[in-house]
């Protein structure tokens, strides 16, 4: 907290409809009297698997204290975007799961680790008797991978106390040890699990073959989910017809997506342009990051845009493989003092959805459409667009590109 906090003391003095900071100070007084205990039980919806220490990682299951009806709606992104939760709604669910961890290898095996893959294969939240080795300390642990997770302790024991849901397909592809992860995660995918499932199924190390089945930091399957999928579906849309110019634009939790289509053969670019006095962003210029893939791909990882850029992407393929279209995309996302705290990137993910699922427009041609962009962009942020067209690889080639039937 800066001193222009102190001075400001949540009236809002950095343009931020809510204060990040009283949020997190209100999900403290609601959960502190639950972290008396060493001993609870509870239906804990989600594993966790960190990252730092790699191959060595701080395994958790998180568990909302003493809460065993409705204990899915703590870990369900979908559910939250789909019913438009707003962020202190989010923070309080995730402040509320307990951390119970433990360190272990990559490639270890344990009864305690069976546990964690149970949590990590059930349809529905596992219920647990959990015994802690000390009482659970209050923290706030959020970044722009994923959902934020709150107190912590080292686990000491932990004991299934009811059948796991597990489905026979989710068994089918982890008792399967020759199935590659990636066509395990497509099977399921096509199969109506969603992505927030099939990460915590790929984290926990119960899919792909057996030699190589491992922990899997959670912030890694993520964007691994968002872009095998995504990568599948370029594979079929690549033969669809191009799509005509057309405009798409929705946003949640202060996270506007502008997506423009043009009839071109696949191509995307994001830029993530944060606002004036946005998160990360307390200058009063505006600030951005980019990146791209052409029609063969990307051949690194997206490292400006991160975890973003697939999960933006995805929606996007989806929307494309339903109108039977591929389409050259250029993809806007704009983040607003709205936005409080980071808090993963499935917000990224519904937030697009619900910019494909809105009317587009349809323009005549790409000159229309970008002037369009640029007074819609103007009005709403405030945001002069030509700075970021001058950047982009897309527009540019766009402008120069000479196409055949110029030609005849």
């Amino acid at each position: 907290m800066n001193v222009q906090c102190l001075r400001c003391k949540g009236r809002g003095f950095c343009g931020r409809i809510v204060c990040p900071h009283i949020v997190k100070s209100e999900a403290v007084f609601k959960v502190r009297d639950k972290l008396t205990k060493k001993d609870f039980s509870g239906a804990a919806p989600s594993p966790f698997v960190g990252r730092i220490g790699y191959p060595k990682l701080n395994v958790g299951i998180l568990t909302p204290v003493d809460v065993k009806e409705d204990a899915w709606v703590y870990d369900a992104p979908h559910h939250w975007a789909e019913h438009n939760f707003k962020i202190p709604e989010i923070v309080d669910y995730r402040t509320a799961l307990i951390n119970s961890r433990f360190v272990v290898h990559a490639h270890d095996v344990s009864k305690v680790l069976d546990t964690v893959k149970e949590v990590g294969m059930a349809s529905k939240p596992v219920e647990l008797e959990i015994n802690l080795k000390n009482k659970p300390r209050f923290r706030i642990n959020s970044d722009s991978f994923m959902a934020p997770t709150g107190p912590n302790a080292k686990l000491k024991k932990a004991k299934v106390t009811s059948n796991p849901k597990i489905s026979f397909k989710v068994e089918k592809v982890v008792d399967d040890s020759e199935l590659k992860a990636n066509d395990a995660m497509l099977y399921l995918y096509k199969s109506g699990f969603d992505e927030n499932f099939l990460s915590k199924l790929l984290s926990v190390g119960t899919i792909g073959l057996k030699p190589n089945r491992k922990l899997v930091p959670t912030r890694w399957s993520i964007s691994a989910v968002d872009d095998n999928i995504g990568k599948d579906i370029i594979k079929e849309i690549r033969d669809f017809k191009e799509s005509d110019y057309l405009s798409f634009f929705g946003s949640y939790l202060g996270n506007y997506y502008l997506v423009l289509m043009f009839p071109e053969p696949w191509s995307y670019e994001l830029f993530e342009i944060y606002a004036p006095k946005a998160s990360w962003n307390t200058s009063t210029k505006v600030q951005f990051t980019t990146d791209y893939e052409g029609y063969g791909g990307r051949k690194s990882y997206a490292e400006n845009c991160a975890g973003g850029y697939y999960a933006a992407r995805l929606p996007i393929l989806e929307k494309l493989k339903g109108m039977k279209r591929q389409s050259t995309i250029l993809a806007l996302r704009f983040i607003t003092g709205e936005y409080i705290a980071p808090l993963g990137v499935w917000v990224c993910r519904e937030a697009t959805r619900k910019s494909m699922e809105s009317k587009p427009l349809t323009f005549a041609s790409k000159e229309l459409m970008l002037d369009y962009a640029k007074k819609l962009v103007k009005k709403k942020f405030g945001i002069d667009l030509d700075q970021i067209f001058d950047k982009s690889i897309l527009v540019n080639k766009l402008k120069t590109q000479s196409k055949l039937t110029g030609f005849f």
